[in-house]
């Protein structure tokens, strides 16, 4: 059972220990949400860096944070400490499954369909005008839509429009920096249309 993370982040740049790492397993962190967002980005699962640090896509070489820069999201790189930052602009973070793993491969299938259903019910809750969902394979899981393909879907969920990117972290090697900022560039381009 997935325990909340109560830790607080991380007050120097110092990297976390293996055994910090290992004790962030099953953790949560905490949505970054609130009610009307333009867009809702929606990650896998968060990584072990991630949950010691309790900030969302905090991991060194995940590409989260520069891409929605690139993207024109935000006038500068947010740092993960800053994430509450999103709120003000119209976007918020959350994921399809709470609990920290070290690869979102060590998550079974039921685990991606009982995340989508808890996904829809914060959509229906906050109403999001876009959700992203940043991962084509956990969608496609979590939803039951095995021909998903990236972009806008032709499906809504609730009143959101929703999106399918690639997941920017730094283990997905099929999309390099220009590919993601592209992409989530469309997405910035529907979102304030």
């Amino acid at each position: 059972m997935p325990t909340p993370s109560n830790r607080t982040a991380p007050t120097s740049a110092r990297r976390p220990t293996r055994a910090e790492l290992l004790a962030a397993v099953d953790r949560t962190v905490p949505d970054v949400i609130g009610p009307d967002l333009r867009v809702l980005f929606c990650g896998i699962n968060p990584g072990l860096y991630t949950a010691w640090s309790g900030h969302h896509f905090a991991g060194p070489g995940n590409r989260f944070w520069p891409t929605l820069h690139a993207a024109g999201f935000t006038d500068r790189r947010l740092q993960p400490a800053e994430e509450r930052l999103l709120l003000p602009l119209g976007y918020g973070v959350t994921n399809v499954v709470a609990r920290a793993t070290a690869t979102a491969a060590e998550l079974a299938p039921q685990e991606f369909v009982e995340g989508g259903r808890v996904l829809a019910e914060k959509v229906a809750r906050f109403r999001p005008r876009i959700l992203a969902v940043l991962g084509v394979g956990a969608y496609r899981t979590a939803f039951a839509h095995p021909k998903a393909t990236l972009g806008e879907q032709p499906e809504r969920m609730g009143d959101a429009r929703v999106w399918v990117l690639p997941n920017p972290s730094g283990l997905n090697a099929n999309y390099q920096k220009d590919d993601l900022a592209r992409l989530f560039r469309a997405l910035h381009e529907a979102a304030h249309a």
